[in-house]
């Protein structure tokens, strides 16, 4: 189980993250949603130390870390935990896919090249990239390319996979196989944290939705009752926005 607890970050005097709490269980996912500014990626990126917390701790099992204490070590140990998958790919543009796969099995996992292909492999195959493992980036559609970043995520059989809008830089023929990927993972038992504003996949894919604003989780529950039964009169007029005819029951 993975706990955060008081988790809390400021940016020029304002707090975007207000000491939040949240409880993910082994093989859920959970949907951060709001407006933007509402601090999702912050807390996304929070969670494994590429934004720096101004306070708050992470559990991982019987791994325990205090945002205003962290060392180098520790946060080695929580990014090993907590694979990310960012908007833009990140890709290695000279290294084929395979090899951008490869790339974190070797270097912080240390393991032998043999045995780094043969997961890579299999983890392109899950993606519907097999045909695709010795093909550059440049030579990748992308929803191709972040098909590649997720393997690379999934590749490192990280705790938890962070998701900060894995599909907002693609064209929008190229996100259902993106979603179908991750949807996917979620079915074999992934733990995942995602940010997304496509509220028809979140709605489908998620365990638990949060309701951001300003900092705060306002509303939580499952995708129905956040999405079809919001108690709180902000979370109501965020989903009015929405053309709800795939969230009915």
């Amino acid at each position: 189980m993975i706990k955060i607890t008081n988790l809390t970050k400021e940016f020029s005097g304002q707090k975007v993250l207000d000491g939040l709490n949240l409880d993910i269980q082994k093989g859920e996912v959970v949907a951060l949603v709001g407006a933007s500014g509402a601090g999702k990626s912050t807390f996304l990126r929070s969670m494994n130390y590429l934004e720096e917390p101004d306070a708050g701790t992470i559990e991982i099992d019987d791994f325990k870390v205090d945002f205003q204490n962290i060392s180098k070590d520790e946060i080695l140990t929580l990014r090993r935990k907590l694979a990310m998958v960012f908007q833009q790919f990140n890709l290695f543009e000279r290294r084929t896919a395979l090899d951008n796969v490869k790339e974190g099995l070797k270097v912080v996992k240390k393991i032998s090249d043999a045995e780094a292909t043969k997961i890579a492999k299999e983890e392109l195959a899950k993606v519907g990239l097999a045909d695709r493992e010795n093909h550059y980036p440049r030579h990748l559609s992308g929803g191709q390319k972040q098909r590649v970043a997720l393997a690379r995520a999934l590749a490192m059989k990280p705790d938890v996979l962070l998701l900060d809008e894995p599909t907002s830089a693609l064209d929008p023929e190229l996100v259902g196989e993106v979603e179908k990927s991750i949807a996917d993972a979620a079915k074999q038992g992934q733990t995942m944290v995602l940010v997304s504003h496509d509220m028809n996949f979140v709605y489908q894919v998620a365990d638990k939705v949060l309701f951001l604003e300003k900092g705060h989780i306002l509303e939580q529950g499952t995708p129905d009752e956040v999405f079809n039964h919001p108690k709180e009169e902000r979370t109501k007029e965020f989903f009015a926005s929405y053309n709800k005819s795939y969230l009915k029951d």
